[in-house]
């Protein structure tokens, strides 16, 4: 395979991969160009700058300014600072383990914790109430209560086990 043909063939395979990514982040509840931004910063060699995301995304500066700071927020991407320049560089997170960990400490941080909340207030308040309706609401919210919070548990456990090398070990023998 010639220079160039490797050479598109990686430009090909880099932009289809920062595409799916994009349409994997829209079912995991994640606007598509956060998650374009985060695939694109995850294959690039080199931190980039809020222009270069601009330009190989096709993005506006504020488009690309909220989402860097979103996915900044998240720990996902770092900014990185170089001597004698005013910009900012960004770089993804690029160990999978650390990055899955990041991701499962958020979601139980924005997701799981608020549902739990939500699931115990109305188990109590379903608790109070007299009559066969009342208990079957209140044992079906106390056994989705519970579930939530083991799953609050082991999401803690993993987020909590990004310098573990047991927990990935532990977790391929379970697939």
């Amino acid at each position: 395979m010639g220079k160039e043909t490797n050479a598109a063939k990686l430009a090909e395979t880099r932009d289809l991969f920062i595409t799916q990514w994009g349409a994997l982040g829209t079912q995991w509840g994640i606007n598509r160009t956060m998650a374009m931004i985060h695939a694109l910063l995850l294959v690039s060699p080199e931190p980039l700058t809020t222009d270069e995301v601009m330009e190989r995304l096709a993005i506006s500066r504020g488009n690309a300014n909220t989402n860097l700071r979103d996915l900044t927020g998240w720990g996902l991407v770092r900014v990185l600072m170089r001597k004698g320049d005013r910009r900012d560089f960004y770089e993804a997170e690029k160990d999978v383990w650390r990055m899955f960990c990041i991701i499962a400490r958020e979601r139980k941080r924005r997701e799981t914790e608020p549902a739990l909340a939500i699931l115990r207030q109305c188990a109590d308040t379903s608790g109070t109430l007299a009559g066969p309706e009342a208990k079957e609401l209140h044992t079906r919210l106390t056994e989705l209560g519970e579930f939530v919070a083991l799953a609050n548990t082991v999401m803690d456990k993993v987020a909590s086990a990004k310098d573990s090398a047991i927990v990935p070990k532990v977790l391929k023998l379970l697939g």
